[in-house]
């Protein structure tokens, strides 16, 4: 059996366990052996590299195992077995299992050579569904773009995409439909609920806004950011909207709505905040106005006389300060699923009368 196993520093170190006598040989000629010439997979030639032969190659369990050993430099990242006497590579993409039975490859060690990353793919595809895998994620980082028709073509599918990469997918089994997730389907907004102790509402006009909310005051809001709480991005965008400092206090209500923007659902958050100053200073960018205006006065606008659902709103966030509703509080625990810390929200003062 003969091993090639080649680094991100560029070079490879091919070891034979069985001495063979013709094969040494051909080094000792200067000539390299059959298994590194020129091959379609790495999509050019190997230059003849630097050598040196060694009879006793230290083995894993310590003793000399009888062997080669070569070093050259600037070759593809990756690591293949190839059987002894074998003239082409059985290359393979390195990649890790994951706990569904599929394949996770490893974005940082693919081929940088499109000709070569369709070739190994092809023969790790093949592998894998010798193994009896399923599903196959490929993410491809924004350098590695020529990368994405080659798997595409090769039968992969788009998942998602965020900033540097994009997410494919492949599904093996023939006999079985595909059961990997959907990719993120959601955004997620917030808005903020808060009255000082006069009833007045701090409220906003914003600068760009649809049409029908045109000159409405309405209540600060905005999207969380990637991994942000709910809790700690309401407080965020309050105070970048109105320079208001605010504690969160709990998750009043929250609305599900499908195909917004472009044809992703949404969540948004209705939250409840105390204020703790009250100086305001809008953020101009995204702010007309902003001011503390008397509760009767806001709830009189049309707009909320005539939106059902805004005007449910108003009235679940006041009976919440008036002490008639309860909301969802924030708790931290931790999780035997993932073992991480959580921010599970729920109605504290309910559970304690179960």
């Amino acid at each position: 059996m003969t091993i090639l196993s080649l680094n991100l520093s560029g070079s490879y170190r091919l070891t034979t366990h069985e001495w063979n006598s013709n094969f040494p040989a051909r080094l000792v000629n200067g000539n390299l052996p059959e298994c590194l010439k020129s091959t379609s997979s790495y999509g050019g030639r190997i230059n003849s590299p630097s050598y040196s032969i060694s009879k006793n190659i230290q083995g894993r369990n310590g003793k000399g195992a009888k062997g080669i050993g070569v070093i050259a430099p600037k070759i593809l990242s990756v690591a293949t077995t190839v059987s002894s006497g074998s003239s082409g590579l059985g290359l393979l993409l390195d990649a890790y299992d994951d706990e569904y039975g599929g394949i996770i490859i490893d974005p940082e060690h693919l081929p940088s050579n499109a000709n070569a990353f369709a070739s190994i793919l092809r023969t790790s595809l093949s592998n894998w569904k010798l193994k009896g895998k399923k599903g196959v994620w490929l993410k491809i980082l924004q350098e590695q773009a020529h990368l994405v028709p080659v798997a595409i073509k090769e039968g992969f599918d788009y998942h998602h995409a965020d900033r540097g990469y994009i997410m494919l997918t492949y599904w093996i089994p023939n006999d079985e439909p595909c059961s990997l997730p959907d990719g993120p389907t959601h955004q997620i907004g917030v808005g903020g609920f808060v009255m000082n102790e006069n009833k007045e509402v701090l409220v906003v006009q914003e600068n760009v806004c649809p049409c029908q909310c045109s000159g409405v005051w309405k209540l600060p809001t905005g999207f969380i950011n990637k991994s942000e709480e709910i809790f700690s991005g309401v407080v965020r965008e309050v105070k970048e909207e109105t320079g208001i400092n605010t504690e969160f206090l709990e998750v009043v209500a929250f609305r599900h709505v499908h195909k917004v923007a472009f044809e992703q659902s949404d969540l948004f958050f209705v939250c409840m905040l105390k204020p703790l100053s009250f100086d305001i200073r809008i953020d101009e960018k995204e702010i007309q106005a902003a001011k503390w205006m008397n509760l009767d006065e806001f709830l009189s606008q049309s707009f909320y006389e005539e939106d059902h659902m805004s005007k449910r709103v108003i009235d679940i966030c006041v009976a919440a300060y008036e002490n008639t509703y309860g909301g969802f509080i924030n708790h931290h625990l931790t999780s035997k699923f993932d073992g991480k810390l959580s921010h599970l929200y729920y109605n504290h003062e309910m559970v304690k009368k179960i």
